[in-house]
């Protein structure tokens, strides 16, 4: 029995209705689903009615892709021939969708499907919009780059006299034609990067292949391997965006370029770095359309929140945001910054990039190459009548004198400066030559911080914890005074990302954690005295200083992040001689790893 008769015998079409839109589908060539919208018998009532006439659940898609590793599978020649899409993996089960349940070829094709994948499956039904869309997932970055280099073979093959790319030594500049395929294969790289959400772009040569792997949520997945003949090819494309030299190759570069994607103003910051078979390329993507996060949103719990808003009112001083490289400090001074009374407050930047425009800022780039530096341009900052200025980092014992100096003389700085934790701050500027007496009086706070996954709404599965865990737990606050730790959360259970139907991986997107070192009295003695993290720390602790470790567990005990982010954050390894089960390994490899 088709759609229409099934719709006839439930009432909501005549048999006068089924003869005029077969009549009509015929001649229009327009689907009958359509028609049917255009009568006023929306998709989800046919949906609604064919779920009760087939005893099959009815899914809606949404707007988030499957993924890869979803679509994997089943093979796409297969699931357009048989009209039916994976749209999930539950707890080892996969969730197929279909179009016609009454198609038993299609249904013994899903059981062999499933024995051959050893996954079992559970069927439910679709719409025909909703499985054209899974369809077009299948039409991936792979397809796309295949097709422009079988542009560029071809283009190789009738130009070998007239390369498409000059790269060699002493030429000046590349000839790309606007349309050659190296091109295509750079622009649908960058595309799918921004599309699929990636923080950068690494484009790596190997002496077999160029590899090119997109970070997502803080890890690197391979996404696309393209033949080592076009990796020449593809720097230069990309240096010449960046507006960087072609006949240097020996030394590493830095540049950036901008591009609309989807009517988002996109920019890329380039780093090229030469390597033992060529240059390896690193973008960062910075989305100027997306919003800065604002304090409350960035993973300050309740205590942290109430104590950087407190810090924020003090009229001078220095605050350090300390971290590796991709852990978010930019993202906390630029929240910072937007809590500031933009309007009464002078507020001055100095960054490298400007990678956020900020209203009620003056945001400025510095330029190394022409003597701009964090140092000179911190010197003119001075001269600008600031009540509060920002310097996107500290890296040496003159810009650290300074900010210092600045501090000392009525503003507020911010900075950031690369230390593992927060007590380590304060030796890292006395190695650089500041002398303690000036640090007791100038800062006001060293915030450590890093990135983790976070959990999907909903995602999270609580996991008891064994005995063995929670003696390894009481350990790491064994040092924090009874009236801190009094405040910690009992330790009866802790969340597990699991996948779900709208979250394939069981997280999304990352959340800080942080450990905030505030400067008080007996902190200052020790600074004046002994300027040693041990002691540093200790003195802190003392206070009731949480360290990033802690913060996390905290975070995955109320269900933000997975319990196993804590053992990324350094100490023992929290786990048991079993460790603790929380998704089974054909969850794990459902991951989608490849942007495609």
């Amino acid at each position: 029995m088709n759609l229409l008769s099934i719709l006839a015998e439930k009432g909501l079409i005549t048999a006068e209705d089924v003869a005029a839109i077969q009549t009509q589908a015929r001649e229009s060539k327009a689907t009958v689903e359509s028609i049917l919208e255009e009568r006023g018998i929306k998709s989800d009532k046919v949906l609604e009615v064919l779920s009760k006439h087939y005893n099959v659940p009815a899914r809606t898609l949404t707007m988030e892709p499957i993924g890869r590793a979803v679509l994997e599978f089943i093979p796409e020649e297969s699931a357009r021939h048989y009209r039916f899409v994976p749209i999930a993996q539950e707890g080892g089960v996969l969730e197929v969708g279909i179009v016609d349940p009454d198609n038993i070829e299609a249904l013994d094709a899903l059981q062999f499907i499933s024995g051959r994948v050893g996954v079992p499956y559970k069927l439910f039904l679709i719409s025909t919009g909703d499985f054209n869309k899974v369809i077009k997932e299948y039409e991936n970055l792979k397809d796309d780059v295949d097709v422009a280099l079988s542009e560029f073979e071809g283009a190789a093959a009738s130009e070998e006299k007239q390369k498409l790319v000059d790269v060699g030594e002493g030429s000046k500049d590349a000839v790309i034609k606007p349309d050659a395929p190296v091109t295509k294969i750079v622009a649908t790289v960058l595309r799918y990067a921004v599309e699929g959400g990636a923080s950068d772009i690494h484009i790596e040569p190997t002496p077999e292949k160029t590899r090119v792997r997109f970070r997502m949520d803080g890890k690197l997945h391979t996404s696309l391997e393209l033949p080592a003949k076009v990796h020449q090819a593809v720097v230069a494309r990309i240096k010449i965006l960046a507006q960087l030299r072609l006949d240097e190759k020996r030394k590493p570069q830095d540049g950036r370029f901008s591009a609309n994607v989807e009517d988002r103003r996109i920019d890329f910051r380039v780093s090229t770095f030469p390597t033992q078979y060529g240059e390896k390329v690193v973008m960062r993507i910075l989305d100027r359309s997306k919003s800065m996060a604002d304090l409350e949103s960035i993973g300050f719990s309740d205590a942290d929140l109430a104590t950087v808003k407190e810090i924020l009112k003090r009229p001078y001083g220095i605050i350090l945001i300390s971290g590796p490289t991709g852990s978010g400090k930019s993202t906390t001074l630029f929240g910072m910054l937007s809590a500031i009374d933009r309007e009464t407050e002078n507020v001055v930047s100095l960054e490298d990039p400007v990678e956020y425009e900020i209203a009620g800022v003056a945001q400025s780039q510095v330029k190394p190459e022409i003597g701009y530096t964090f140092a000179s341009g911190l010197r003119s900052i001075l001269r600008q009548d600031p009540n509060v200025i920002m310097v996107g980092e500290i890296r040496d014992k003159e810009t650290a004198q300074l900010a210092i100096q600045a501090a000392l003389t009525g503003h507020l700085v911010f900075s950031t400066i690369h230390t593992n934790t927060a007590a380590g701050v304060i030796s890292r500027l006395v190695d650089m030559g500041v002398d303690p007496y000036l640090i007791a009086p100038t800062l006001i706070a060293a915030i450590g911080q890093r990135l983790v996954r976070r959990l999907c709404p909903g995602s999270g599965v609580a996991v008891p914890i064994s005995e063995s865990v929670r003696v390894n737990l009481d350990k790491q606050f064994a040092d924090l005074p009874k009236e801190f730790r009094s405040k910690i959360p009992e330790f009866k259970e802790v969340y597990e990302a699991h996948p779900g139907p709208d979250c394939p991986n069981g997280t999304r997107g990352r959340l800080a954690v942080f450990e905030i070192l505030r400067m008080d009295k007996d902190i200052e003695h020790v600074v004046l005295t002994t300027p040693v993290e041990e002691k540093v720390y200790a003195a802190a602790r003392a206070k009731g200083m949480l360290t990033l470790r802690e913060d996390a567990i905290i975070k995955a005990l109320d269900g933000k992040i997975p319990f196993d982010e804590v053992n990324g954050l350094g100490g023992a390894v929290v786990e048991e001689e079993a460790p603790i089960e929380t998704v089974s390994e054909e969850v794990e490899e459902s991951k989608p790893e490849e942007i495609l």
